[in-house]
């Protein structure tokens, strides 16, 4: 439990110093293209939910994003997951929320830089990243185990068709 702490920890230090980053180069400009209409760094201060939805409702955020970041940490620290995999998503998940969390309650609100408009994607930011890369590793992990278990079901079923005789009472 203790490097899934210290994930959490890295990824709030990473996503808090890329902000920094933002702001000290960025506010002052527009944007900063690094691949010409494909991938820019652009200032944003976001002030609703994820992707800019619902502005202006800071408090909103900051109690579900709370009660979230409490019942994940929760869930993590008493069932205690056996699986590295699904402890790296928990810690992404947290981390990220962690790392919004401090921006609404510092600024009132939470720094985006990230811009791809190769894909004309929201402005978003490391902290956004680690709860989506985190979900998407949660829901692999949640198929993964899903189909694991429908395989020992089924080899167990088969065990003990064999076992009774294979089904075949000639």
């Amino acid at each position: 439990m203790i490097l899934t702490v210290a994930i959490m920890i890295l990824c709030v230090v990473l996503d808090q110093w890329t902000k920094v980053l933002a702001v000290e180069k960025l506010a002052g400009i527009a944007t900063y293209p690094l691949i010409e209409n494909i991938f820019h760094f652009t200032y944003v201060e976001n002030r609703g939910a994820a992707f800019g939805m619902l502005a202006d409702h800071r408090w909103v955020f900051m109690i579900f994003s709370t009660i979230a970041i409490l019942a994940m940490l929760g869930w993590l620290f008493w069932e205690k997951p056996k699986s590295w995999w699904i402890r790296v998503s928990a810690a992404f998940i947290i981390a990220g929320g962690i790392g919004n969390m401090i921006d609404r309650v510092r600024l009132g609100y939470v720094v985006d830089f990230i811009d791809c408009r190769f894909i004309d994607f929201y402005v978003f930011n490391v902290a956004d990243s680690f709860v989506c890369v985190g979900c998407a590793m949660f829901l692999l992990a949640a198929i993964y185990m899903e189909i694991m278990e429908a395989k020992k079901k089924k080899t167990a079923q088969a065990s003990d068709t064999e076992e009774d005789g294979g089904g075949d009472e000639s």
